[in-house]
């Protein structure tokens, strides 16, 4: 069931750049208020050098009990969780990927319905991690069924306790192991199944030290933010954490996705929309190419801008 909980306070806050005009973030995040709804946040609250109230977003604690936050207070999951060192995924950002596949032809009626009806659609998500968040946004807003794939059961098994603490979910989202790490949805899309949609989160590189490097300056741009010159850690630590599979694999995103991109012709009649997330600029281009060399016949590159980052999906149908 999908929640709009907008306090009047929160109602006058100017909207976050870029995000949908769906989102129920695009306000910011209502510190206060979260607090009421999940009390273990209180003690991440800190004020920053401009005087607001925050968390620090370095620390990778206070991150994940915001995000549990967020998913209580707006979208009805309660006792969610991750291991440590599980990838901890930006909630508004997420959000933004499942508003703005909601309107790709054939989805766009759901995105009218937010969870009043019976759904319709199904979504696939390849490489849920640990954390789910895909399907737990598309089943809370719009009501869809939705099944999480991995090729890390331990991952599978923290998700299933998500699922069961939340009986809401039960039968709407299933989860799957992906046996063999040189596949996507061979072993996963079974014969005479049929998807709606699938999403994709790609590990961004193709090592940890390019994934620490990375997640430093990510840091040093926090710190900025808040009006410091340096960050408060040094420690090469990864504040939104990841584990190998999530944030990095052999070639990188480039190849992640033209493996994404191959097999995704293999199974084009059994899924109407083939989406993926893509970091790096200079991946989109290649990707397109072979997309259309492959023949699909509408491809879409979708901009998703969160303050100064970009990034974009790419949606590809070949019916």
């Amino acid at each position: 069931m999908s929640t709009f909980h907008r306090s009047k306070k929160h109602q006058t806050k100017p909207d976050r750049k870029g995000l949908h005009p769906r989102n129920l973030h695009k306000q910011g995040y209502d510190l206060p208020s979260l607090v009421k709804s999940y009390a273990p946040l209180a003690p991440h609250l800190t004020t920053n050098a401009h005087g607001n109230l925050s968390i620090a977003f370095a620390d990778p604690l206070a991150v994940k009990a915001l995000n549990a936050a967020l998913l209580k207070r707006y979208y009805n999951i309660n006792d969610w969780d991750i291991p440590d060192g599980a990838l901890c995924p930006p909630i508004p950002g997420r959000a933004d990927y499942i508003h703005h596949i909601a309107e790709l032809p054939g989805l766009d009626d759901s995105a009218t319905n937010l969870a009043n009806t019976e759904p319709k659609i199904t979504l696939l998500d390849i490489g849920t991690g640990a954390n789910g968040i895909y399907p737990l946004l598309a089943c809370q807003i719009y009501g869809w069924h939705c099944v999480g794939s991995d090729i890390n059961t331990q991952s599978l098994e923290n998700v299933a306790s998500i699922i069961a603490n939340n009986p809401t979910l039960k039968g709407r989202f299933t989860l799957r192991t992906q046996h063999d790490k040189n596949r996507i949805f061979d072993g996963i899309i079974q014969a005479g199944e049929f998807f709606d949609v699938s999403v994709c989160n790609p590990p961004f590189h193709a090592s940890q030290d390019e994934a620490l490097k990375a997640n430093q300056l990510k840091l040093i741009n926090l710190a900025h933010n808040r009006g410091e010159q340096k960050p408060i850690s040094k420690s090469p630590t990864l504040n939104f954490g990841g584990l190998e599979a999530e944030l990095w694999c052999k070639g990188g995103e480039r190849l992640f996705l033209k493996k994404l991109i191959k097999e995704s012709q293999m199974f084009s009649t059994q899924c109407r929309w083939f989406t993926s997330l893509v970091s790096k600029t200079e991946n989109v281009k290649p990707a397109k190419k072979m997309i259309r060399k492959l023949g699909a016949i509408d491809i879409r590159e979708i901009e998703m801008k969160h303050g100064n980052k970009i990034t974009r999906i790419l949606a590809w149908t070949f019916i």
